[in-house]
């Protein structure tokens, strides 16, 4: 298919962080862009405002006449009036993941994957190489702070992309490098077991192209079989690792000093000493370390990177200090895995360590509770004091026996309970706050400036 031929784009499912910026990029390249959400949103708006067209009732009537291309994401249901009347007229649709693989093919693709971690190591990544004069486009699964935007337009010939495991979206893209991060179990509505979830990852890393490169993380392994270690080496696949006191690019020395982490980098490309990075947690050291990776592959010096790492202003909803005073501070996260809830409250109270932390945690998906129940009760045991939202469904009906209940019951921790919507200002209200950590992917981040705003004016 043919890119720059199209002239009108139409996206189901826009408001999206994948799909506004796939949205984002057609519109800088003089597209017409229209779009359907099912909720307005601070992101829908600022589309809007860039001159997408967009509107939040299903309904074929609002569809413009002459689209070339329709995107839509699989978070859409199949039963979408709009996407069934678009298959029954013919028209040209593609997944979001499929038009992000014709987009690669233009240029040199970074893509990172991971079951944690792809959008924060995604930002670093982009933001290292424009600081370093390397005009790259990105593609981010979030707001990133630095650009005030989830896409980046350049034009250098290297693209950042997340490889994102969901539906298997990753096996689309042909990266000249791939970032493995994590493989942990998630999305098993999908998948099924952990197993088939490592499978799709193996399978990724045999999408990356001749001559490429492939940085697992420290202690990750992909079980190829012998088919795979005869064809690999004809490809002449660079494979290696990266991480936290160990792998061949590594960070060490890692310290937490004035608000910062700061760590020494080891590489045979280069050593960098004194890193200063401002977002907290051994699992943001572990992040950047593999930006840095990229960033020497690329040619960035040492000082580039520290000046890089730096001014790094972080991403919406990724550790986010949303409010702090003298008394007390709001960190808001995205963490909706047992693995990313540990790894942000342990930064919680690795750089606030004489402090109580209270967490607001609202589960994302019946299925994901249901998987992780026991994983989600030891990770929340780890705060202080724990409220419980009830469990965002997203694109899932109710599971009988499912609700946040399931993890409240297997807590060791005490200081808890289940707090509805209608009901968090007022309780919050009621608690001696020394640090508040909001966590979920789910519609808790519109919470958040009712929050910021109680704080303020107490």
């Amino acid at each position: 298919m043919n890119l720059e031929a199209i002239k009108k784009v139409y996206f189901i499912g826009i408001g999206g962080i994948g799909m506004s910026a796939i949205a984002r990029y057609f519109n800088t390249e003089g597209k017409e862009i229209y779009g359907y959400d099912k909720t307005a949103s601070s992101l829908t708006k600022k589309l809007v405002e860039e001159g997408m067209t967009i509107h939040y009732d299903a309904a074929v009537e609002h569809i413009p006449t002459g689209i070339d291309l329709v995107v839509y994401t699989p978070a859409v249901g199949e039963d979408n009036v709009e996407l069934t009347y678009f298959r029954t007229q013919g028209f040209v649709i593609k997944k979001r993941a499929a038009v992000l693989g014709m987009i690669s093919q233009q240029k040199r693709m970074i893509a990172i994957a991971g079951t944690h971690g792809k959008t924060t190591t995604s930002t670093i990544t982009a933001h290292l190489l424009r600081t370093a004069g390397l005009d790259c486009t990105a593609f981010l699964g979030g707001i990133a702070t630095n650009f005030a935007s989830n896409f980046v337009s350049g034009k250098g010939e290297w693209v950042v992309a997340e490889a994102d495991e969901y539906d298997r979206s990753f096996l689309q893209l042909n990266p000249e490098i791939a970032v493995v991060l994590s493989m942990d179990a998630d999305h098993l509505d999908i998948y099924g077991n952990e197993n088939s979830v490592r499978e799709s990852f193996k399978a990724f890393t045999k999408k990356v192209k001749p001559n490429g490169k492939v940085f697992l993380r420290n202690g990750l392994t992909i079980n190829y079989d012998k088919n795979d270690m005869d064809t690999m080496p004809h490809r002449n696949i660079d494979f290696s690792s990266f991480g936290v006191e160990d792998g061949l690019y590594r960070a060490e020395n890692v310290k937490v000093s004035e608000g910062h982490m700061v760590f020494d980098f080891v590489s045979p490309i280069e050593q960098i000493e004194n890193i200063r990075f401002p977002l907290p947690g051994r699992h943001n050291v572990e992040n950047a370390s593999a930006a840095i990776t990229i960033a020497l592959q690329l040619g960035l010096s040492g000082a580039m990177i520290k000046k890089g790492l730096a001014s790094f202003k972080g991403i919406k909803r990724r550790f986010e200090i949303v409010y702090q005073d003298a008394k007390r501070t709001y960190v808001d996260d995205y963490a909706h895995h047992p693995v990313e809830l540990r790894a942000a409250i342990r930064a919680a109270k690795q750089f606030f360590p004489d402090k109580k932390v209270t967490g607001i945690f609202q589960p994302h998906l019946f299925s994901r509770t249901q998987d992780f129940a026991a994983e989600f009760a030891a990770a929340l045991d780890e705060l202080d004091e724990v409220l419980l939202m009830d469990i965002y469904p997203a694109r899932e009906t109710a599971i009988p026996g499912v609700t946040s209940d399931l993890i409240l019951k297997q807590m060791k921790q005490t200081n808890k309970r289940i707090v509805s919507k209608a009901e968090l200002l007022s309780v919050l209200k009621t608690k001696e706050i020394e640090v508040l950590i909001s966590l979920g992917a789910g519609d808790i981040g519109t919470f958040v400036s009712a929050i910021k705003n109680q704080l303020v004016h107490e």
